[in-house]
């Protein structure tokens, strides 16, 4: 029988590890130490992915997903978030303070490009992406499905953190090796209240890029009761790029042509 049990404990300080980190500026000059202190659990998926410090030398991350009408490539500079989105017919970016979008053809853009423009780097950049300052970490009852159980971490946000503040997400993790295993996360762009609704992605197909684990392919699950029931689709990444040096910053500009979204 599958289910979850969503109840939160608090990690206590003692299950906590202390790492002191350096803080880059957008260029990826080093500025100043500052300590950060990750729950021991959330400290070795990290490590199990490839390690945080890792993670924290990269500047660019790109990655090219399979989609029905012809590839979408996406790069993030993962210092200051600034991302830009290919698409075959569409543009759209964000600069660090707009996000933009560009129509290359007639073709109307049927999507909503500031919930959109950085969500599925949120998704592919797991878990390293909740190292991120203002999350608030607790353990959740582990997750049981097919037969196996994946204790839980739940991710929350500090009011006023990020576009969707309201956002909760739990990692369910293997026990054994500690690798991600599932994302549960809540939808609150458009309500701006907390859900309690949660949707269902499953990481499989890991792959080693730059000495890190990505996964190759999420496959999102139909749900009901909060509980992921059967497979809906698998998105397959391809042509990963993980790198220390910058991107070119003029491509996060907004171009001739495009549209600021407000």
């Amino acid at each position: 029988m599958r289910k979850i049990f969503l109840f939160g404990l608090i990690i206590s300080i003692l299950a906590c590890k202390n790492k002191t980190v350096s803080a880059p500026n957008f260029s990826g000059e080093t500025l100043e130490e500052k300590p950060v202190t990750y729950p021991e659990n959330i400290s070795k998926i990290f490590s199990a992915h490839g390690g945080l410090e890792t993670w924290e030398k990269m500047n660019m991350l790109e990655f090219t997903m399979k989609k029905p009408n012809g590839d979408e490539v996406t790069t993030t500079h993962l210092k200051n978030r600034k991302s830009l989105i290919e698409m075959p017919n569409h543009s759209i970016g964000f600069n660090g303070e707009d996000v933009w979008l560009k129509s290359k053809d007639t073709m109307a853009y049927k999507g909503n490009a500031r919930f959109y423009y950085n969500l599925m780097f949120y998704f592919y950049a797991m878990p390293f992406i909740l190292a991120d300052d203002g999350i608030i970490y607790e353990n959740v009852a582990a997750l049981e499905f097919d037969g196996k159980a994946y204790p839980g971490i739940k991710i929350s946000y500090e009011s006023g953190v990020g576009e969707s503040p309201e956002d909760e997400y739990i990692l369910y993790y293997n026990a054994n090796t500690y690798k991600m295993e599932w994302l549960g996360y809540t939808v609150t762009y458009f309500s701006k209240e907390k859900s309690k609704e949660f949707h269902f992605i499953k990481y499989s197909n890991w792959q080693t890029v730059a000495g890190l684990a990505l996964p190759e392919t999420l496959t999102w699950y139909k749900y009901e009761n909060n509980l992921p029931t059967e497979k809906r689709n698998d998105l397959q990444f391809t042509n990963i790029k993980l790198s220390q040096e910058n991107p070119p910053f003029d491509i996060f500009e907004v171009p001739a042509g495009a549209d600021v979204i407000e």
